[in-house]
């Protein structure tokens, strides 16, 4: 993969682990104020400044995508927006890529506080990039679905489309069954689902059309 990067990819790599870092220094205040909080009234918790109000704040449907949980988490997610990102971005240009990247992770983040407030309940945070990361495999799986992938427990050739296909199934069934209890399943195909009817917008393949079609 080449190393220079395109503006906006670049951008988002820097600003995911300069928050990370943030984290470290910040503990769990960043946590409290900026991760995705279930919807519904506050709760209490105890925080290191003593008793602290937690629950859900409009401005978390996108703080929540630049915050990970653990080193392996942040690396997982800027390793695939490296390897694919910004063959993305060359693709759909930077304004139309700072757009798919932000209703992938708004969608992603809407899937989630559906899924918890009617679904699963409980009160936790959701955090991570991973809903625009799997809009951005969907996007690569779509344009370049001829495009030869391995999985690393498979070392077989397969296509784009086949990956990403058989990756979002696999999603769809460890949500609904549970399987990894503490990944955002949901999550993960939100962001699919929201890049998958954006590039059809895109496309005009949607009953209502773009003012002109950017992409085939």
């Amino acid at each position: 993969m080449p190393f220079d990067l395109p503006p906006v990819t670049r951008n988002l790599l820097i600003a995911n682990v300069a928050v990370y870092l943030l984290q470290q220094v910040m503990g769990e205040t960043l946590l409290t104020y900026f991760a995705l909080w279930p919807w519904g009234p506050d709760q209490v918790a105890e925080g290191a400044q003593g008793l602290v109000s937690v629950g859900f704040r409009p401005w978390q449907l996108v703080s929540y995508a630049f915050m990970h949980g653990s080193l392996t988490h942040l690396f997982s997610n800027m390793l695939a927006l490296f390897m694919f990102g910004g063959q993305i971005e060359r693709v759909f240009g930077a304004r139309n890529f700072i757009v798919y990247y932000s209703v992938c992770l708004l969608i992603a983040a809407l899937a989630q506080l559906m899924v918890v407030q009617w679904f699963t309940g409980g009160f936790y945070p959701t955090l991570g990039a991973s809903g625009a990361i799997f809009g951005i495999l969907l996007a690569f799986g779509m344009l370049f679905p001829h495009e030869k992938m391995m999985l690393i427990f498979l070392p077989i050739p397969i296509s784009a489309w086949v990956f990403v296909t058989l990756y979002g199934l696999a999603e769809l069934f460890m949500g609904v069954t549970g399987t990894q209890a503490g990944v955002a399943h949901f999550a993960h195909l939100g962001g699919m689902l929201g890049g998958f009817v954006l590039i059809q917008y895109w496309r005009g393949k949607l009953p209502i059309k773009p003012q002109r079609r950017l992409y085939r």
